[in-house]
């Protein structure tokens, strides 16, 4: 009896041991060497191969549920520059003029939160257009893994096409101004570097920020960004080196930093920060009045 007694417990730590060494490890993010030697020095496919992970899906905590009542805008389409429709919701401006400002949506696509925010823009700010662009076409995710599928099948060329076509919506004479969040905070940028003199602003909420100097060297706006310290996609080591590679190229940057973790600023986020959310939106108000003209 002692001796069966014996080898069950031998058994057990056997089993503790191996469910131990082999036990699924916690998912990490893609580390810097591996963007430059897995993939191309695109920023913005190194950002789309991110936000496919695991790691960055853990980042995510599934959002509330959000219901947009009493919308004041309406679903816009055009083309975009591959000549195929694109879409986006659009709050004109009751009097004519050629400031526009283009929201990027967040990872989850353009849900009634991201369209909550463009009528606030549009309220607050006055004589400005605004459009929100759909760069799922149409879809929107409610969960961290419908949210990777889209951004799986999304294709970069396809998303600078979106962006393109609304920029040549908006007119040969617009002024354009881009906010984004998370993955829309990336292409926020990426959107006022595709505007040429055309960008008059950028707002981004810890969005990747560009890397190639080349490219920074042709943005034509001055720049403000909203960072968490407890974030790990931007990581505070991130907007270090770009606040440095600004400076470098003699380009504004205005960096904000909060004690606050990835997507703090969406009110669907479970772990939404309301404080560092009110102060990063009055400052960007204010970055944008100040850029209207």
């Amino acid at each position: 009896m002692k001796k069966i007694a014996f080898l069950a417990v031998v058994a057990f730590c056997t089993a503790a041991f191996f469910a131990y060494r082999y036990k699924t490890p916690e998912p990490r993010l893609l580390s810097a060497d591996c963007y430059t030697s897995c993939f191309n020095g695109d920023v913005r496919e190194q950002y789309r191969q991110e936000a496919i992970t695991p790691a960055f899906a853990a980042m995510h905590e599934q959002p509330l549920y959000y219901k947009l009542e009493n919308a004041t805008g309406e679903p816009v389409s055009f083309k975009a520059a591959d000549g195929t429709p694109a879409m986006g919701y659009q709050i004109k401006s009751k009097h004519k003029t050629n400031n526009w400002i283009l929201v990027i949506q967040e990872w989850w696509g353009l849900n009634d939160y991201i369209k909550r925010e463009s009528e606030t823009l549009a309220r607050e700010l006055g004589d400005v257009n605004v459009l929100a662009l759909d760069l799922y076409d149409g879809k929107v995710a409610a969960t961290p893994d419908s949210a990777m599928k889209l951004v799986r099948a999304v294709k970069t060329e396809r998303l600078e096409s979106i962006i393109k076509g609304a920029i040549t919506y908006s007119g040969a004479q617009a002024k354009i101004y881009t906010i984004g969040w998370c993955f829309g905070g990336m292409w926020s940028l990426q959107t006022a570097l595709l505007a040429g003199n055309q960008a008059a602003g950028c707002v981004m909420y810890y969005g990747r920020p560009e890397n190639d100097l080349s490219k920074l060297k042709a943005l034509h706006c001055d720049v403000i960004g909203f960072f968490g310290n407890k974030d790990k996609s931007p990581s505070p080591e991130m907007v270090t080196q770009f606040e440095h590679d600004m400076q470098g190229l003699g380009k504004k940057l205005t960096a904000y930093k909060y004690d606050a973790g990835h997507g703090f600023a969406n009110p669907s986020n479970p772990s939404f920060n309301k404080e560092a959310t009110a102060d990063a939106h009055q400052k960007a108000i204010a970055f944008l009045k100040e850029h209207l003209r």
